[in-house]
């Protein structure tokens, strides 16, 4: 016996949950069976004889009088409905019983397997669209944008110095894994549960080592650990684990450090220094100055048919990522859609006082030369007073939609409400992906 055959024996071992509904299955068959056989009695006599003869008993058994003709076809019908029903029946019951098995959590949801069909046939179909970025906002556009496709991927800095992710990349070596873990959380398929999981942080009554990391950081530095080292390795097994919609890359496997230049000459080294400064911004720009990007992010930005840029800190999570050698010459060489989303409020110690045109000459002042986007995705609605007191208090205030500069600039505006308003004035997710989705229709 080979192994094949062998595998198709054990779905009849004790414990399979489904003999039964099999053995159901071959009843209703019976039943079709014998309601062709009543319903065409005449026309298939002369050559199945056995069926015409099984039907004559089952007459019989049932002490029904069909001596006229004309109620073989309704009898028959009615076998084969009762025949299709058991059939049906059966099916629906295997299929429960395995993907009960496979996929416990799911309760045999309707509405949660319609979803994963939904995912694996129609979202791995949908347009392949690159974002670019870093920090919350990325992984807010993310989240959005993976009910639209499952073709995404995520061009992640790897810049950060600060908190949990600095702390790891001194004591491992590592490259900085806060951005890269909130982008695998926005794109897993239960973001939820996971999220709470990933992005909670060992707080002052943990022990020192735990002391400020978050459960995510931690993962990811045992998963470059587990593959000796290898971080793009352990970013992919990462995303399998959490079963991502998409790809997340690194925008380089370099470790770098950003370096800004102040308006008054004075350079500072790495992002949580620049940001407190609070002086503006002149230039940034990375060392080592040549590092190189990984093939597969050039690669998707090649195939892809939108590419967007932000929201996120444009100092700190976006212009790093241009700054990788040959990230900003296969943005502009692409022939893809390409949108900026410019952020809803200004950040304290890296865009006070900007405007929406300000935002989009800083980022195209480090990509001399080059057309980084068509569009610039604004949003105009401004927040509640109670929100624009709330942030002014932190040095923050909203972006204005000055559209007129950004045409001035060569741009197209994309104007629109893009907010949601809770605690944290922030772009809605669902949004901005419906935004982006009309504009590549």
């Amino acid at each position: 016996m080979n192994r094949s055959t062998f595998n198709w024996l054990k779905w009849f071992w004790p414990g399979m949950r489904v003999k039964r509904w099999l053995l159901l299955t071959v009843f209703g068959i019976f039943g079709v069976v014998v309601g062709l056989a009543l319903a065409s009695k005449d026309s298939v006599a002369d050559y199945f004889q056995w069926l015409n003869d099984l039907g004559d008993a089952i007459v019989d058994w049932l002490h029904v009088d069909i001596s006229q003709g004309t109620l073989y076809v309704p009898i028959g019908v009615t076998f084969i409905l009762i025949g299709l029903s058991l059939i049906f029946l059966s099916f629906f019951q295997v299929v429960r019983s395995i993907i009960g098995t496979l996929w416990p959590e799911s309760g045999f949801k309707t509405g949660d397997i319609a979803d994963k069909v939904y995912q694996r046939l129609t979202l791995n179909q949908g347009l392949r669209v690159v974002v670019v970025g870093g920090g919350t906002g990325l992984s807010t556009m993310l989240r959005g944008l993976k009910q639209e496709t499952s073709n995404i991927s995520a061009i992640v800095t790897v810049s950060d110095n600060g908190g949990s992710s600095g702390v790891l990349t001194e004591s491992t070596g590592i490259l900085p894994p806060g951005d890269l873990r909130n982008c695998m959380v926005a794109l897993a398929d239960e973001e939820p549960t996971l999220a709470r999981a990933f992005n909670y942080r060992f707080n002052g009554q943990h022990p020192e080592g735990l002391r400020g990391h978050s459960l995510g950081n931690l993962f990811i530095a045992a998963m470059a650990e587990i593959n000796d080292g290898d971080y793009e390795r352990a970013i992919a097994d990462a995303s399998k684990i959490l079963a991502i919609r998409g790809r997340v890359y690194p925008s380089t496997l370099e470790r770098v450090t950003l370096i800004g230049e102040l308006e008054d000459g004075e350079c500072v080294e790495g992002e949580v220094q620049i940001i407190r400064t609070h002086k503006k911004l002149a230039r940034m720009w990375l060392r080592p100055e040549n590092a190189q990007p990984r093939p597969a992010a050039l690669e998707a930005i090649a195939a892809a048919d939108a590419i967007i840029l932000g929201p996120g800190s444009v100092y700190t999570s976006i212009i790093p990522n241009l700054l990788v050698d040959g990230i900003a010459d296969a943005i502009h060489n692409s022939k893809a859609v390409k949108i900026y989303v410019c952020n809803v409020m200004t950040e304290v110690g890296e865009t006070d006082g900007f405007s929406a045109s300000d935002h989009v000459a800083a980022i195209t002042a480090h990509a001399p030369g080059r057309r980084l986007f068509d569009y610039v995705l604004v949003n105009k609605q401004r927040p509640a007073p109670e929100r624009l007191e709330f942030y002014k208090n932190y040095g923050q205030s909203f972006v204005e939609p000055d559209v007129e500069q950004i045409r001035a600039l060569g741009y197209t505006p994309i104007l629109g409400n893009f907010i949601s308003q809770t605690q944290e004035v922030r772009h809605d997710a669902n949004r901005l992906a419906d935004a982006i989705r009309r504009q590549l229709i």
